[in-house]
Parts: structure tokens; sequence; C-alpha cells
């Protein structure tokens, strides 16, 4: 068998039972024209011949290309980091600034969530039906714009209703992971999509930063207009990002899919590989692409509420995390002392205003750099135990903590390295989670299965603050016991999840699918 290279790839030329002249029509043995539409037909008779897109990453490798995207891709997990980080922010400076109540600051971090919760689903809808790049272009145009329209908001109703359509924008950002995931090869995939957290710690120590420097002098109003600049420089970008071949494949676009992969091999100095490209299992992609209810079809339901659960018990003990470390601060060396104060009702407009100090500050940068070891210590177990188990070890070790934060005391010390370590932890389950949705779902449901997951952990964010700022100015104890008991829950999901999808690759169609006693993702 003769092969010859076309446009990057390789076609077959002479294939036996049939004869190619030099016009490039195909003859069978009776010099009958064998028309185009055999070719995908005769796959299963040569396979050799063929490659899938699957196999075409993991060829090419991880290189120049993927580098490339993972700053790109990070970029956006720097600025999304920021967004979320300027919430423990902003509550304390408008409740100095406006007076508004406790309950107000926990709606001003509630309407971000929501406005996250109700975008995710359609974000991963568009994603998949559209492209990752197109919905990602859009979200980073909508995102720096009302996130720099929230710096000049002239009232309390403004700065919720712009809050809340920059938590709409934000609600794509998970896309970027399932594109960054999509060009991965399957040795790398947990290892890269975890180490994309970096980012995000480093997004949230930016933000810290970036606010120990501007609040002391101009302000929230600049803070927020400053924290726009990732928003500003991923937009521009966006063009040069590259759409998922797996989407273009899963859609029928296999022309651009090849045009993708060569510049893949280009990048990364590699040849780019023999044969001709078809769909995975040679199953046709689904004519409906990108449905919510597809992923409660019966091998795929289990996973799905387990996961939604798993992602919103993630979600609710993180950001209650975030947000109640300058809370615990402040009412522990109340409530803690040895002459406790009685705190004023939460429901009023407080007088009891205190600014963020220099130490509050430096005591949230010490807790955010605790991501750093949590992205590291995920990384090293996850491909030896798994990624299920990696998750139920680590939201145990966050419960854990959580009991310790139980134990009333005004060291502050004591309360930073509980804070660190709980941080640390928690923000390597949200990693896990991260590296194991994108796999467990087929290429046609991957976007909506992330995005209904991320919905999902925004319901469990929305909830958060009237635990981590409300309910904890009364009780320390009753509030960090419900994060322990919620990661507990999350645990035994993790362990009950059907699917382990360590050392598998990513699935192309929902047909391939398999039920709880078998895996989902085929080993290639």
């Amino acid at each position: 068998m003769v092969l010859k290279r076309t446009k990057g790839y390789q076609d077959i030329d002479e294939n036996p039972g049939s004869l190619t002249p030099h016009n490039g029509v195909e003859l069978d043995e009776n010099n009958t024209v064998m028309p185009q539409e055999i070719e995908m037909a005769s796959v299963s008779v040569v396979p050799d011949d063929t490659f899938t897109v699957t196999q075409a990453v993991n060829a090419l490798g991880f290189g120049w290309f993927q580098v490339k995207l993972s700053l790109s891709t990070g970029l956006c997990w720097m600025a999304d980091s920021m967004e979320m980080t300027i919430l423990s922010i902003l509550s304390p400076a408008l409740h100095c600034d406006w007076h508004i109540s406790r309950y107000q600051q926990a709606l001003t971090t509630t309407i971000v969530f929501l406005g996250m919760m109700l975008s995710s689903t359609f974000w991963g809808n568009l994603s998949d039906r559209y492209g990752r790049k197109h919905a990602l272009t859009l979200c980073a145009m909508l995102l720096f714009y009302y996130g720099l329209l929230s710096s000049v908001a002239p009232s309390f109703m403004w700065i919720l209703l712009l809050r809340g359509l920059v938590g709409f924008a934000i609600g794509c950002t998970p896309q970027s992971v399932t594109l960054y995931a999509e060009f991965l090869p399957t040795k790398q995939r947990a290892k890269c999509v975890v180490l994309l957290d970096c980012f995000w710690a480093l997004g949230a120590c930016f933000e810290v930063a970036l606010a120990l420097v501007v609040m002391p002098t101009l302000g929230w109003h600049w803070l927020l207009a400053l924290s726009t600049g990732p928003l500003l420089a991923f937009a521009l970008i966006c063009p040069w990002l590259p759409e998922s071949a797996r989407y273009h494949v899963a859609s029928g676009q296999t022309e651009k899919a090849l045009e993708t992969l060569e510049k893949i091999a280009k990048d990364n100095g590699k040849p780019m590989l023999l044969g001709r490209l078809v769909v995975d299992d040679a199953i046709s992609a689904p004519p409906h692409r990108g449905r919510f209810k597809d992923l409660l079809v019966p091998s795929l339901r289990r996973t799905s509420l387990l996961l939604w659960f798993i992602w919103m018990a993630c979600a609710f003990c993180y950001y209650g995390l975030v947000l109640m470390t300058t809370e615990l601060f402040e009412t522990s060396s109340v409530v803690c002392s040895k002459n406790p104060i009685i705190l004023q009702n939460v429901d009023t407009c407080a007088a009891d205003c205190k600014q963020l100090q220099t130490t509050d500050y430096m005591d949230l940068l010490w807790t955010t750099l605790a991501e750093f070891p949590g992205i590291f210590f995920t990384i090293a177990i996850i491909e030896k135990f798994g990624r299920k188990k990696t998750m139920a070890v680590e939201f145990i070790a966050f419960a854990v903590c959580c009991c310790f934060l139980v134990v009333c005391t005004e060291k502050r010390a004591f309360l930073t390295i509980m804070l660190f370590f709980a941080r640390g932890i928690i923000a390597g389950v949200f990693q896990a989670a991260y590296v194991y949705t994108p796999e467990v779902y087929p290429t046609s449901l991957r976007a909506v299965g992330v995005g209904s997951c991320s919905a999902m952990a925004r319901l469990g964010a929305m909830v958060t603050p009237y635990v981590a700022q409300v309910l904890l100015k009364t009780s320390i104890s009753f509030s960090t016991s419900i994060y322990a008991v919620a990661a507990i829950l999350a645990a035994v999901g993790c362990l009950i999840l059907p699917i382990e999808t360590t050392g598998k690759e990513l699935q192309e169609n929902v047909s391939s699918t398999q039920g709880p006693g078998s895996s989902a993702v085929r080993n290639k």
C-alpha cells in the first residue's frame, strides 16, 4: 500500500480491490467509478488508514501549541478569580460607605452567583452548538463591559444589577477549561488542568495585593475598574484562540478539524498522522448537540446527579471559606474574648463599620497562597489514587479542618494556619472536579455538562454568604459545622460515582457511553 501526503495528512493512493488512476477517480475491479460517500463506510475495512482526534492529540503530544493555550485560558481563569476574590473585599467596603446591613452584604455576593447559575447552562449550550471560541469571546467582552460599569455604580441597586450581569458573563469561564482539556494528551491532561489553577491562585493573590495598594487611597470604585485589566487582555487575544478540533468533528466540520490538528503538528514540531480523520467509533454526532436533557439519559443520570451535588458542596465550602476568612478574624476577636461583646442585630444598618486593615489583607493573602501547595498536592495524588478517591480524601481533610475552626479562640495565628490548610485542600477538590467532569462527558455534551455542574456550584455559592457572613456573627461553631457536614456528604458522593476516568480517553459520542457496570470512557 502506498500513502501520499495531501494537505498535511495522509490519503490512500492504492487500495486492494480498487485502482486509482492519475486523475484521482477510484475504480473497482470492473473499472466502475466508486462514489466518495463509501469512504467512511470503508473505515472498518482498513482501520489502520484512519485516525481520530483523540489519537491525533495523543500522538502530537504536549508542546508549544498547548503552552500558548495554557497562557490564554490561564488569563481567563485569572480574570475570573479576581472577580470572585473582590467579593470578600467589596462587601465590607459597601458596608462602611453606604451603611448596608449584613443581609445586604450577603446579597451583594449572592447576586453574582445567581447570575452565574442562571447563565452556566446557557453558555454550555451555546458552546456545544456554536463552538467554545465564540462563547468565550462574547463572555470576555460582556465581562469587561459590565465590570467597568460596576466601578461607577451610583447606588446599591445599581451595584446589584451590574454585579448580577458580571455574574451572568462569568458563567462562561468554565468553558475555557473545556477548550483546554480537549487539546491535552491523555497522560498530561490531569496535571495540566490542575496546574491551570495556578492562574486562579495568581489572580486571587494579585487582587488582594491590588486591594492593599488601592483601597486605602482610591477606594473600591478604582479597585473594580483596575480589576478589569486581565479581562481586557483576554478579550483582545480571543480572536487568536483555536476552536476545539473535537467540536469541529462532532459538528461535521472535518476540514476545519484537520486544519487545527495540522497547526498543532506545526507548533509542536511533530509530523501529521498518516490516514484519514474519522469520527471516533465511526459513529456520527447526534443530530441534537448540547441538550440539557441528554445529561439525564440512563447511562449518565447517576453520574450527572452526583456531580451536581459534589459541585454544589464544593462551591459552598470554597466560597464560604473565602468569605469567612476576614469575618472569622473580626468575629472571633469579639465573641471569643474573655469579655465578649454582644453584637448588634445584623438586620439593622450597621454603625459598627470596620474597614479592612493591612493585617487583614496580609492574612487574606497568606490564606490565598495556600492554593499553590493545594494544587501540587492534588497533582501528586490524582493519577496515583484516581479522581474519585482524590476528591473524597480532600473533602474529608477539609471537614477535619472545619472541626478545628469550631474551637472558639482569640489566637489569630491558629486561625490563619487552619484557614491556610482548609483553603489549600478545598482548592484541590475544585480542580480535581474540573479534571473529572470534562473527562466523563462525551464531546457532544461536554460543554453543557460542565456548564450544568457550574450552575449547581453557583447554587451552593448563593447560599454560602448567609452562613459565612450572617450566621457566623452569632455562632462560629454552628456555621463551621455546616461546612464540615457538607464536605462529608460530598465525600460519600465522590466514592459512589459510577465511573473512574483515570487513564482513559475523552469519549466522542453519547452512544459510546456504557452503563454503571462498565467504563463509560473507552480505554484506547
